[in-house]
């Protein structure tokens, strides 16, 4: 049977919601200690953590937010600001909700260049920053997703583009999932991916608002400020990715003052789904290891 587009996988813990100025979030939580807040990328949502959020909640506390990225089915409210100054209070103000501090936030993809926004500009809960392959500098959007970029221009013809994406083979393609990761990733979790956007209008018209994201000289602000944030940095980046860059990977870990470069090895973009293991394993050493040293 055809997975639901409200479907996401029960190893991401109980699922919960918190109301924020926006609207209301869906988030999921899982195990005890220290908190790790997820900030998925564009295009996919919480069940991105799917195979990584079990191996942690062993020894931390796993918040999973599912943000208005064009994979979610809460709407916004019709005015929500999704600008990346509104995202930025989003995930804070639903973390100062939920009682969280000292957190360690997880960035991919493009919630890895919002975690480069939080950081810098709200940078009080947050103790300790993993970065796994994300947008960074000019590389916003990757040449190859471009067209995401061009969206919100030509919105009366989204829904039209997008429609082959119901059908597997399209998904394929590089500039979809295609190259996206080693391993085909689960047909139930791509419609969670695909389907919310193109079965509820109103989660399109907050999709395109979040294109609107794309400013490289806003994102080059941010990483020439990276230096300010001077608390333990992990950069978990993907060996064999096509689109964020290994250079990019070392230059981020020159940039953040207290940074350790650790990577993914077998892994293109989506580590999470090539290398949970490994991906998991170096985030819980790097938490470990910085909570004895800052104690």
């Amino acid at each position: 049977m055809r997975a639901k587009a409200s479907w996401r996988d029960p190893a991401l813990g109980t699922q919960r919601e918190v109301d924020v100025a926006q609207g209301r979030l869906r988030y999921f939580e899982s195990g005890q200690g220290s908190s790790i807040v997820f900030v998925h990328g564009g295009f996919v949502n919480a069940n991105l953590w799917r195979k990584v959020i079990p191996r942690l909640a062993e020894e931390f506390h796993c918040v999973a937010l599912d943000l208005p990225f064009g994979s979610h089915v809460l709407p916004m409210n019709p005015d929500a600001d999704l600008s990346e100054q509104g995202l930025v209070e989003m995930i804070v103000e639903a973390i100062e909700a939920l009682g969280l501090d000292d957190i360690t936030l997880v960035g991919q993809d493009t919630g890895g260049a919002i975690c480069q926004y939080i950081v810098t500009r709200r940078p009080e809960r947050f103790g300790r920053l993993v970065l796994c392959s994300c947008d960074y500098r000019d590389n916003f959007p990757p040449p190859m997703f471009f067209h995401l970029k061009l969206m919100p221009s030509m919105a009366p013809l989204v829904p039209l583009l997008f429609a082959p994406m119901r059908w597997r083979a399209p998904r394929r393609l590089p500039n979809a999932f295609g190259w996206l990761a080693n391993r085909q990733v689960d047909r139930t979790v791509e419609d969670t991916w695909i389907l919310p956007c193109l079965e509820d209008r109103r989660v399109l018209v907050d999709t395109l608002k979040f294109l609107r994201i794309f400013n490289k000289r806003h994102l080059n602000e941010a990483a020439d400020q990276l230096s300010s944030f001077n608390k333990p940095a992990l950069i978990a980046w993907s060996r064999e990715d096509r689109f964020f860059l290994p250079e990019h990977a070392e230059r981020l870990a020159r940039e953040l003052p207290n940074a350790r470069l650790e990577w993914i090895e077998g892994a293109r973009t989506f580590s999470m789904e090539d290398q949970p293991a490994r991906l998991s394993q170096v985030i819980a050493t790097f938490v470990r290891e910085t909570e004895k040293t800052t104690a």
